[in-house]
């Protein structure tokens, strides 16, 4: 990658973006006819949006995040125990053995863990995690005082400063983690797998160091150290090197600037980062989602660090500990585009760097002009791509690469196409053509690949493979004509473009290919890339509109294995045939606590592991129902729901490299401003009614001619703006808009659990599920144990002594059902709970025992328990002491 397409994705610290922090109008500020009022009180608006904490955290979907796109941490009560556990986690560490796959070989590895332990028990917290700032902030309140707090990640570095009050003590232990997969949480390891060595400590200068040696080679060293009230904590990993980590870490914390140096240094990066565009939806619950979005791909990922694994840098126990290419990886960087923070575009400069780890994926036969990448990977893209006529997934760097065209097209930046995007996409495409056959029909067929994850592979011509074909091909002419580069394969890729075979299709629309219908649910839309996110065929195709209308409705008919990115999906195709309220109902459908797998109390998501990209693409489907630019053509407020009567876009990046500022007020627009920073065409959808007003920068009117349906085409030099209005010029003013909708806020709000409460769905489940369907329960759902004898239910706990167990219940049957309460697998008694008269009907029953540290109910008949809600302890005099981790290093 050349130094002018790194400056491009890196930002305005490197010059690319510069044009982006330039005041509107600035080229021709002395003669400008008009400026746009910018009102936007960056720290209380987002102060607004910031997450809350009343109760504790118990799982890390509900905690607070930090990161640096590198080192990340997650913040939530330790299991079974009275402390608080900071995750520390980093994007670079990972395996280093590719012989035993993306899943153990070359797999995300885990570092380890921070706990807090207080002297108490812990009865509550107060904290707030500024995205402004990037901190969390606030208090822990323990039977023996009060523990302040504030805790950031910047250069690599988890900084904590803390203080006590009362009998309270601030003490930190470090819980080094073994180097193992985290897959093993669901899978064996595969054989001849040999587990990593075990970590060593040593200490230097005031400095505690972790050390983890690798098998396939490659150090990871964790440096802290603590003074006074402030704790430092750095993770560096180094490969091939087997010690150069150690130094990086301990150099980071040795010689580590003044805590508020730091903290400034911190702040400064982002507050920078934020203004670069702005966006307000009367939605409140939505609108602090899209900037909490904004802030997790942030400390997440940065242009230049590694491609996001599925878990980002937060890694826990998963099946998919590495980065999987046949969709996350492309849902996760989306809304980078639009939010014009191309600064954060790691998977571009991924593939640059990793170029001949692409080739070399590809079988030998094929290296001399291919490229691709399997499954999932490393860091390095290290995952070879099987053939077409296998059944193979192959289309998946070709997909990627779609992402990269995506930030091309933001930033027309002409070196990160000739350098990067066009011989890339050249090899994708060229693997592709070494395999396409022309049949009896005359056409161009594809033999047998597969659509990502669908179950049935098909015989030849997979939707999924011909729609990146057909992108491919598409794409190279058009870059060969920008770049001027008379390519031998020109005439090749033009032939296929006239040759290709039609999409499969049947009655209910896009087939998965040839003689394989859509006939099982998918979570995955492979089917369907043709119409999102490739809009080969599109709303403003009228002759496509029934085939559009057929596929998405039958997709979304099939509902069993629906994720949530099935509905961030239907809901941006929506967005591009105009149906706002249709879009957001699908969109709200991620939102509802009755879906399978909705968004979580931070934001974040979850099936069988965490698995980022969901909620990222969910801001990119916001994005999709405010402003879209696919096909040429940039489309102002396309499908904004009706119930959001007033939305303020301001700096939003399009295709074309433009910026586009446009306000909507009482459901009507009322300007839109556009800055050129490219000199491309300009086609604007502008969506106001009446003659149009379009006025330059330098007070002369634009040169504006009428496309038809909406839609003009206006002269717009690069570095200039035009003001676009009908009637007299309204107030040209940014700023947040008014509260439609209330919702409340992200994290744990409100007023905290009773001491003592333990939630149902956060014990460890024998045989059920947690659901949230009957209304009236008490937390996030309630536990429906299955049908059978043995369905169990166990709860830790940190009270000791003779207590009250009070369990919270529903019984909609009319039969007694009975359960064995035992603590610590001693029996103390049965509990038969009587019916109340509805699953809504929620009524209490109690018994007295002496507590250890776990309550176990177990069914006792085929009918199994009822569904439970949560385990009340009750008052009672002592608190018992916590006992010791054996593998843990204590702080200070």
């Amino acid at each position: 990658m050349t130094e002018l397409s790194r400056r491009a994705l890196l930002g305005t610290a490197a010059g690319g973006l510069a044009a982006t922090a330039l005041p509107s109008g600035a080229a021709h500020a002395a003669t400008a006819p008009w400026r746009l009022d910018d009102r936007v009180d960056w720290a209380a608006f987002l102060r607004d949006q910031d997450l809350l904490w009343a109760r504790l955290p118990t799982v890390w979907h509900e905690g607070p995040f930090l990161g640096d796109g590198l080192l990340g941490s997650m913040v939530y009560k330790e299991p079974g125990a009275n402390k608080i556990r900071f995750t520390t986690q980093h994007g670079r560490v990972q395996d280093h053995r590719p012989q035993f796959g993306s899943g153990f070989g070359t797999c995300r590895l885990p570092v380890g863990h921070l706990t807090l332990d207080p002297v108490g028990t812990i009865t509550g917290v107060d904290w707030r995690l500024s995205l402004w700032d990037a901190e969390l902030t606030g208090t822990i309140t323990t039977s023996a005082g009060r523990i302040s707090l504030t805790v950031f990640v910047h250069g690599e570095t988890l900084v904590a400063d803390a203080s006590a009050t009362g009998t309270e003590q601030v003490r930190w232990t470090f819980h080094p983690a073994a180097a193992d997969s985290p897959r093993e949480a669901s899978e064996a390891p595969p054989a001849g797998y040999v587990r990593n060595p075990t970590w060593s400590t040593k200490s230097t200068g005031g400095v505690e160091l972790v050390l983890q040696p690798l098998a396939g080679g490659g150090q990871t060293a964790t440096a802290y150290r603590r003074s006074g009230g402030l704790l430092l904590l750095s993770v560096a990993h180094s490969f091939p090197s087997g010690t150069a980590a150690e130094g990086q870490a301990l150099a980071r914390v040795r010689d580590a600037r003044p805590y508020e140096e730091l903290r400034a240094a911190h702040r400064a990066w982002w507050h920078a980062f934020y203004p670069k565009s702005f966006l307000s939806i009367p939605d409140e619950r939505l609108q602090g989602f899209h900037w909490i979005q904004l802030y997790k791909v942030a400390s997440a990922t940065r242009a230049g660090g590694p491609v996001m694994a599925t878990t980002g840098p937060w890694l826990e126990p998963t099946p998919w500990p590495a980065v999987w290419w046949n969709l996350n990886v492309q849902l996760e960087y989306w809304l980078i585009h639009g939010s014009n923070h191309l600064e954060l575009d790691s998977l571009t400069t991924t593939l640059s760097q990793n170029r001949q780890q692409l080739v070399a994926n590809v079988p030998s036969a094929y290296r001399g002009d291919s490229a691709g990448v399997g499954r999932s990977s490393d860091m390095f893209a290290t995952r070879s791509v099987g053939t077409p006529g296998s059944g193979a997934e192959v289309g998946d760097l070709a997909w990627a690469l779609h992402n990269v065209w995506l930030s091309y097209r933001h930033t027309m930046d002409d070196a990160l196409l000739r350098d990067t995007l066009f011989p890339l996409l050249r090899r994708a495409v060229n693997y592709y053509l070494h395999f396409l056959r022309t049949e009896t029909d005359g056409r161009l067929h594809l033999p047998s690949t597969l659509s990502p994850e669908y179950p049935v592979v098909p015989p030849k011509d997979c939707n999924y493979d011909l729609s990146l074909i057909r992108w491919g091909c598409q794409t190279l002419l058009e870059a060969a004509d920008r770049l001027g580069v008379d390519d031998p394969l020109k005439p090749r890729w033009r032939a296929t473009l006239a040759d290709l075979t039609p999409y499969p299709a049947d009655g209910n629309g896009y087939m998965i290919g040839a003689s394989t219908p859509y006939a099982q649910s998918h979570r995955h839309y492979s089917h369907l890339l043709m119409i999102y996110p490739l809009y080969l065929v599109n709303w403003d195709q009228t002759g496509s509109r029934v085939i559009i209308e057929r596929s998405l409705t039958r997709w979304q008919a099939l509902t069993g294995a629906h994720r949530g990115y099935s509905y961030t999906g239907a809901a941006s195709v929506y967005a591009s045939m105009g149906r706002g309220d249709t879009a957001l109902s699908y969109l709200r459908r991620f939102f509802d606590p009755a879906t399978s797998f909705p968004c979580r109390a931070n934001t974040h998501y979850t099936e069988a592991g965490p698995v980022i990209e969901t909620p990222l693409s969910a801001s990119q489907s916001i994005h999709d129902l405010l402003c879209q630019s696919w096909g040429g053509v940039i489309r102002i407020f396309p499908a904004v729901p009706s119930a959001w009567p007033d939305v303020t876009l301001h700096d939003f990046r399009t295709q074309g490299a433009f910026l586009v500022t446009a306000v909507r007020r009482a459901g009507t627009t009322r300007f839109v401003r556009v800055r050129s920073l490219a000199g491309e065409p300009l086609r604007l959808r502008h969506g106001l009614t009446g003659p149009l007003t379009a006025v330059l920068d330098d007070g002369t009117p634009a040169q504006v001619t009428d496309l038809g349906g909406g839609t003009v085409q206006i002269a717009l030099p690069k570095d200039r703006e035009v003001l676009v209005h009908t009637g007299e010029r309204p107030p040209l003013v940014v700023d947040r808009v008014p509260i439609a909708t209330p919702g409340t806020r992200w994290g744990l709000p409100g007023s905290p659990p009773r001491p003592g409460r333990y939630e149902a769905e956060q014990a460890r489940i024998t045989q059920g599920a947690v659901e949230s369907n009957h209304a009236g329960f008490s937390g996030t759902g309630f536990v429906n144990l299955d049908n059978v004898p043995g369905s169990a239910l166990e709860f830790t706990v940190v009270e000791t002594g003779t207590r009250d167990l009070t369990f919270g219940y529903a019984n909609g049957t009319a039969a007694v059902r009975s359960m064995e309460v035992s603590v610590d697998d001693v029996r103390v008694g049965t509990l038969d709970f009587p019916p109340t008269g509805a699953w809504t009907t929620w009524r209490t029953l109690s018994l007295r025992a002496t507590l250890g540290s776990r309550v176990r109910l177990v069914s006792l008949s085929a009918e199994g328990g009822p569904n439970l809600d949560y385990l009340d302890v009750g008052a009672a005099a002592g608190t018992g002491d916590q006992a010791e981790d054996p593998d843990t290093i204590t702080i200070g």
